[in-house]
């Protein structure tokens, strides 16, 4: 870090830094999803291009959870077909050859352990699971995909149509499975209710917006953070204290901060090492310089 900001590096010279330090640990945000077809909440500048929906929102009204899950039930076919691009693939790669360690991830996509990697903590949790705010009973995400599409026959057909600003609704997916909708399409829906208690409060199984991480999960990142010899932060703007936190915690204990993602970043001041290039382009490169030195070692 310099007084003008974090100190651009090279693929080469992080390769280096990750030789020498050992197994770094990982933070990964959504822009770490976006070469797989999820595009991100932010743009390249930081700034919001979508407001999700919050907690708060989500647990108020039934009329809230009819839209969440009317537009989580048109968004999940999408979602779930979304496989993992050349960066997941080059982290599962550059934690097998042992310059990086665990991972904490904010996604919410299950796209790491489908590349294979290992030790994922998903700090928001996971899609793929359901939860009953009322009684606790949890459900795969896949058999409330059933349900759903059983109460409402056609209803996917009758939606995929044009939004109001004239995109496709197919084309709107975001980091949490939901997409734009039309409120006409909404008020038809039948969303899922619970199978045990009957109440309509299913969730699924991840930190809304203004919701908090459970406290053990962030005990265990911190934890996570202050025996990494390194801090890797792999596509997030850091504009959310959930991860930015981490950040914040590595370079208060002098832990070197690598960022390799799109654009500024909230922690450009902790920042020890910046490249802004596209993810996936970058980690193969890092992969190969890792694999090639140690060939050359060899």
């Amino acid at each position: 870090m310099t007084a003008d900001g974090p100190v651009t590096a090279t693929v080469a010279e992080v390769a280096a830094l990750l030789r020498a330090h050992g197994p770094a640990l990982v933070l990964t945000g959504a822009g770490m999803s976006t070469e797989s077809g999820i595009p991100d909440y932010r743009g390249p500048d930081g700034n919001r291009r979508v407001t999700p929906m919050s907690h708060q929102e989500f647990t108020a009204t039934s009329e809230a959870r009819q839209r969440y899950w009317a537009r989580s039930f048109i968004g999940w076919q999408r979602f779930t077909a979304a496989e993992p691009n050349a960066g997941h693939l080059a982290v599962t790669d550059l934690q097998a050859a042992g310059v990086f360690g665990p991972v904490i991830t904010q996604n919410v996509d299950g796209l790491h352990q489908e590349a294979g990697t290992r030790e994922v903590t998903e700090l928001h949790g996971s899609l793929a699971e359901v939860v009953c705010l009322t009684c606790g009973e949890r459900v795969d995400r896949d058999l409330v995909q059933a349900f759903m599409d059983d109460a409402n026959p056609g209803f996917a057909s009758r939606a995929l149509g044009s939004v109001p600003d004239g995109s496709q609704v197919s084309s709107q997916i975001r980091p949490d499975g939901d997409i734009v909708l039309a409120d006409e399409a909404v008020r038809s829906f039948l969303a899922p209710r619970c199978l045990v208690c009957g109440d309509d409060t299913l969730k699924p199984d991840v930190v809304f917006f203004g919701g908090a991480v459970p406290r053990d999960r962030v005990d265990l990142c911190f934890s996570l953070t202050d025996e990494a010899p390194v801090l890797v932060v792999l596509g997030s703007s850091l504009k959310v204290m959930s991860g930015y936190r981490f950040v914040r915690r590595a370079a208060a204990h002098g832990i070197p901060v690598v960022v390799i993602t799109r654009g500024p970043t909230r922690g450009d001041a902790e920042t020890t090492h910046r490249i802004d290039a596209s993810l996936g382009v970058t980690l193969s490169a890092l992969a190969r310089e890792v694999g090639e030195r140690a060939d050359r070692a060899g």
